[in-house]
């Protein structure tokens, strides 16, 4: 997989590239993630990527003609460009799933007052990771190169993602290691007791339990 990620600021990316999960699976080959200034692709003699709104109102808005040369110098017939912005769909572990399986993923991380609204015509797809505003995209694009990264084949074992939080629409269930008796807070009876199905059928009624009393609105969606 290559991830493309447009940004004026490619310094913020710095370090979590090359720390755990996301840099072993660059060091396998098995992701390939690039860093793109597209100011880089500006034709402003002063290399301006953004102007005044029309209109007025405050804050400085991103132009068109940078981002839109970008995207086209890199974008190929598998290609999906993402634009990360507040009012795009919720983020979710489904659409992860989804983008892992994305040969070329672009995105674009908007920043300042906001872009220009023919920007949106160029991509294939909007995504929002929570209904709050950041300064920028760059904390989006990290949330979601992480979180795609980690699903693709051979990265960490299938196993170790198969009952995520989301991924069956209930949180995980809770987990417990050694010692088994911690400040007077014992490991529940069932986990130690070498009985695979009975401990299986624990794991399901707790992920249900907490999914209950912590994200009810998941159980109504899994119905």
């Amino acid at each position: 997989m290559r991830i493309d990620i447009l940004t004026l600021f490619p310094n913020m990316f710095d370090g979590i590239f090359q720390e755990s999960i996301l840099k072993r699976a660059i060091d396998l080959g098995k992701v390939e993630i690039h860093l793109v200034n597209f100011r880089d692709f500006t034709e402003d003699p002063h290399h301006k990527v953004d102007d005044t709104p029309f209109g007025g109102g405050a804050g400085m808005v991103l132009m068109c003609q940078p981002i839109y040369d970008c995207v086209e110098s890199l974008r190929g017939e598998d290609s999906v460009v993402v634009l990360l912005t507040p009012d795009g769909v919720p983020y979710q572990q489904k659409l992860a799933s989804t983008l892992s399986q994305v040969k070329h993923l672009i995105l674009i991380c908007g920043h300042y007052e906001g872009f220009d609204e023919r920007i949106r015509e160029i991509c294939d797809m909007e995504i929002s990771i929570g209904d709050y505003v950041l300064t920028g995209g760059e904390i989006p694009a990290m949330v979601l190169v992480d979180s795609i990264t980690r699903l693709l084949p051979g990265v960490i074992l299938e196993e170790s993602y198969q009952n995520d939080s989301f991924q069956n629409q209930l949180l995980d269930y809770p987990t417990y290691t050694k010692p088994r008796n911690f400040r007077g807070r014992e490991v529940p009876e069932v986990l130690v007791s070498g009985d695979h199905k009975k401990i299986e059928e624990w794991r399901r009624e707790e992920s249900l339990r907490k999914t209950r009393e912590r994200r009810p609105d998941l159980i109504q969606e899994e119905k």
